[in-house]
C-alpha cells in the first residue's frame, strides 16, 4: 500500500486520486445518510451508560492485570477478556476466524547503570538524560562525538525550513528543541501557531536525525512544549522498549536516541561558551544550527527479546455493504509494573486507556442490539503497543487485515472523560475530514457544540492510533469531552479531580477511582456510536478536507 507523506506534501497539491470510492459534493450528513434508521436506535443508544463501562474499566485496570504490558502475563488476561466480551456483544473474529493479528515485536532493555559524559558534565540516567538505541547490537558506544545544535531539526521544504541545510552530521550528536517553532511564534506565518504540526514530535526528530547521517541525537525536554513533565520521559523511556521487527536491525536509526533535561541543556550551551536562551531565539528566528564545542560520550548496554503481541480484531458483519468497514480503534497496553518501585509497583493505566478499551466494548454490545443491523460492517481495533510509538496500529496499517481500500473511516478512543459531561465537544486537529459533519450532527443530538482541542501545542492528533490510519489516507476522527462543564456541580468536580488526572498520566497513581463522574465517558461512547452508525448507513463515503494534509492514495 502506498504510504502517504505528511506534512511534507502542499495541501494544495494532494489529490485524491485511484480512489475506489466515487468523488462527491459536500452534503450534510443528513442527507448523506438513509432515511430508514435502525428501530430500535433510541432504546439502544440509551443503553449506554456509566454504570456499564464502569464493569469493564475496573476490571481492565485492577492489580489482577499488572498493568498490562504488552508480551506479560498481564496481556493474556487483557486478550481473553476482550475476546470473551466481543464475543458475548454478537461480534466475529475480524481476522480470517481469529479475534487476534499477531504483531511481531523487538524488546530492547537497556541498562540503567549508565551515564552521559558531555564536556565536563557527567549526567545521571533518568535524573539527567534517558539514552536508548533501536539497534540490535548489545554495546552502542558513542565516544567523543560532536555535538551540534540544530534547532528544531526540522527539515520542511513547504515552511521554507531547514535546520539542517548545508551541514554535515555524520558522526555527531544533534541538539534538538522539542515541539516546533510555531509554540512560542504563534504569531509567525511559519508552521501553525500554537497547533504542533508532526514535525513537533519526538518521532519524527530521531526520523530526520537518522535521515541526515547522525550518529546520536538529542531532544531537549521543556515541560510546556513538550506538554508533560520530566517525569513522564523517565518513565516512559527506561525499561523494556519496544519496536516493530525490522529487516536492517535498526541500522538505519540514529545509533542513540536520548533526551537531556533543561537544567543538563544549559549547563552543555554553558559549557560550550554559549548562551541557550540566544541561542533558543536565533532558532525562533528561522532555521538555525551552532556547532557546540564539546562532544558526548556513551554507552548503551542492551539485551534483546523478540517476541510476540496481539491486536484484537473483532467484526459485526454489515447488512448490505459487508466488505466495507467502519473501524473503532483503542488500545488496550499500559506499562505494565516496576519492582524496583517502593509500594505501589503497577502501572494500571485506567485511564490511559482502560477508558477507551471499555467504552469500546460497551459499544461493541450497542451495535450488537441495534436491528436492522448497519449497512456497513462495523470493526473494533483494540491495539498493542500503542505506548511505545502506536506500534500495534502501524503494524496493522502496514499489513491489514480488512484492505484500506475497503475501510471508510476510522473512529479513535484514547483517555476518554472522566471529568463528567460537558456541553462542548473537543474535536483533536479540528478541520481535518468530513467526519466532523457527522460528529456535528451528532453533538447536536446531545444538545452540545463543536470546539477545538485546549491544547494543540500537545500535538494529539499524532500521538494515538488513528494516525496510522490518517497517514494511510483513512479518514480517521479522534475526539473527546471538551472543557466547558454541564454544570456548577460538575465544574467544581472537573477543578479538583483534573489535578490529579493529569498528575497521574503515566505514574502508578492513575487508577480507577470510585469517585471518578464517568457519565463523560457514555456522553461521549454515545457520541462516537451514533457518528458510526451515521457512517455506517449514508449513501457515500466521508472524505478529508482539502486543506487536510492526508488524502488517499
Amino acid at each position: 500500500m502506498k504510504r502517504i507523506l505528511f506534512p511534507l506534501l502542499v495541501p494544495a497539491l494532494l489529490g485524491a486520486t485511484g480512489c475506489s470510492e466515487p468523488q462527491i459534493e459536500q452534503t450534510s450528513p443528513q442527507e448523506q445518510t438513509k432515511q430508514q434508521a435502525p428501530s430500535n436506535f433510541d432504546e439502544v443508544y440509551a443503553s449506554i451508560t456509566a454504570e456499564k463501562i464502569k464493569t469493564p474499566l475496573k476490571t481492565l485496570s485492577s492489580d489482577e492485570f499488572e498493568g498490562r504490558l504488552p508480551t506479560t502475563a498481564g496481556e493474556q488476561k487483557t486478550l481473553d477478556f476482550l475476546v470473551k466480551s466481543f464475543k458475548e456483544a454478537g461480534f466475529e473474529p475480524g481476522n480470517q476466524g481469529s479475534f487476534l493479528q499477531k504483531v511481531e515485536l523487538m524488546e530492547i532493555t537497556a541498562n540503567p547503570d549508565m551515564q552521559m559524559q558531555i564536556g565536563d558534565n557527567t549526567f545521571r540516567y533518568k535524573e539527567d538524560m534517558v539514552a536508548s538505541s533501536k539497534r540490535e547490537q548489545k554495546r552502542v558506544s558513542l565516544t567523543d562525538s560532536p555535538l551540534v545544535f540544530v534547532g528544531y531539526g526540522v527539515n520542511a521544504p513547504e515552511y521554507d525550513w531547514n535546520d539542517y541545510e548545508g551541514l554535515d552530521v555524520e558522526g555527531k550528536t544533534v541538539v534538538i528543541l522539542v515541539n516546533d517553532p510555531g509554540f512560542e511564534n504563534p504569531e509567525g506565518e511559519k508552521f501553525q501557531g500554537k497547533t504542533m504540526t508532526y514535525y513537533g514530535r519526538w518521532s519524527y526528530k530521531y526520523e530526520e536525525a537518522s535521515r541526515q547521517g547522525a550518529a546520536g541525537a538529542l531532544i531537549v525536554h521543556e515541560t510546556a512544549p513538550a506538554s508533560y513533565p520530566w517525569s513522564v520521559v523517565a518513565n516512559s523511556w527506561s525499561g523494556p522498549q519496544y519496536g516493530l521487527v525490522s529487516k536492517d536491525k535498526g541500522a538505519g536509526r540514529v545509533a542513540m536516541e536520548g533526551w537531556l533535561t533543561l537544567d543538563a541543556a544549559k549547563k552543555v550551551f554553558a559549557d560550550a561558551g554559549l548562551d541557550f536562551a540566544r541561542q533558543k531565539q536565533q532558532a525562533l528566528a528561522g532555521p538555525h544550527h551552532q556547532a557546540l564545542d564539546v562532544s558526548a560520550s556513551v554507552t548503551v548496554e542492551n539485551s534483546f527479546k523478540k517476541s510476540e503481541s496481539y491486536n484484537v480484531i473483532a467484526t459485526l458483519p454489515g447488512s448490505e455493504m459487508p466488505d466495507e468497514h467502519i473501524i473503532y480503534s483503542a488500545h488496550w497496553d499500559h506499562l505494565g509494573k516496576d519492582d524496583a518501585l517502593k509500594g505501589d509497583k503497577i502501572y494500571n493505566g485506567a485511564h490511559d486507556n482502560a477508558t477507551g478499551a471499555a467504552a469500546s466494548l460497551i459499544m461493541a454490545e450497542a451495535f450488537g442490539n441495534l436491528n436492522p443491523r448497519p449497512d456497513r460492517s462495523i470493526s473494533f481495533l483494540i491495539v498493542t503497543a500503542e505506548e511505545q510509538g502506536l506500534l500495534g496500529s502501524k503494524y496493522y496499517a502496514d499489513h491489514p487485515v480488512i484492505p484500506l481500500e475497503k475501510t471508510v473511516a476510522n473512529i479513535n478512543m484514547d483517555a476518554m472523560n472522566v471529568l463528567g459531561k460537558t456541553k462542548d465537544v473537543a474535536v483533536v486537529g479540528q478541520g481535518k475530514s468530513e467526519l466532523e459533519d457527522y460528529l456535528k450532527s451528532a453533538a447536536e443530538r446531545q444538545d452540545r457544540y463543536l470546539t477545538g482541542e485546549d491544547k494543540p501545542e500537545a500535538g494529539y492528533y499524532y500521538r494515538s492510533d488513528h494516525f496510522s490510519f490518517a497517514k494511510q489516507g483513512v479518514p480517521a476522527l479522534y475526539a473527546e469531552g471538551g472543557s466547558e462543564p454541564i454544570d456548577e456541580q460538575t465544574a467544581k468536580y472537573r477543578k479538583r479531580m483534573n489535578v490529579i488526572v493529569t498528575g497521574c498520566y503515566h505514574q502508578v497513581c492513575d487508577e480507577y477511582r470510585d469517585d471518578w463522574d464517568l457519565s463523560g465517558i457514555a456522553q461521549d461512547t454515545k457520541l462516537l456510536f451514533d457518528v458510526g452508525v451515521a457512517v455506517a448507513n449514508a449513501d457515500e463515503w466521508p472524505q478529508w478536507n482539502e486543506q487536510s494534509e492526508f488524502q488517499r492514495p
